[in-house]
């Protein structure tokens, strides 16, 4: 899996590969960084990670759901106290896509993907990097509510 570059991006892709790699060393969360790359084809930089193969978790009983949830939380708690906060688990809805699709069911659990806008703790500061994961907290909670009724 890879996502594109274009133009002058050197500092996005940069950024994001090195939030990824941090998440990577905290935990399975986060979808795993390979390498940066460039897509001559394309004329696009590109930051290559692994290939996620997503199942409709609505094929699933609440129970097990209930677990991956607990699992989702558990290893989200623990990105946030290593510092590193997602910050974009549900898509605002003046965005295209779906509402939640930054989170995928694999065979592995839940996932999360893009982490362009993510944040780290010393980066950012402790206030900014705790309103941060209060908004994140309240997007858990959603997409809990939407993963359960669906």
């Amino acid at each position: 899996m890879g996502k594109l570059f274009s133009g002058d991006t050197r500092s996005d892709i940069g950024s994001e590969a090195e939030k990824m790699k941090f998440a990577n060393r905290v935990n399975g969360l986060v979808v795993h960084f390979i390498r940066l790359d460039v897509n001559e084809e394309l004329d696009s930089d590109m930051l290559v990670m692994e290939r996620l193969y997503p199942l409709d978790f609505r094929a699933y009983e609440t129970e097990r759901r209930l677990l991956w949830l607990d699992v989702l939380e558990d290893e989200l708690r623990q990105l946030h106290l290593a510092g590193f906060v997602h910050r974009d688990l549900k898509r605002p809805s003046d965005r295209p896509g779906e509402t939640f699709d930054n989170i995928f069911l694999t065979e592995k659990g839940l996932r999360l993907i893009d982490v362009g806008i993510s944040a780290l703790k010393d980066q950012v500061g402790d206030r900014l990097f705790r309103r941060f994961v209060e908004e994140e907290q309240q997007e858990l909670e959603a997409f809990r509510a939407y993963f359960l009724n669906r």
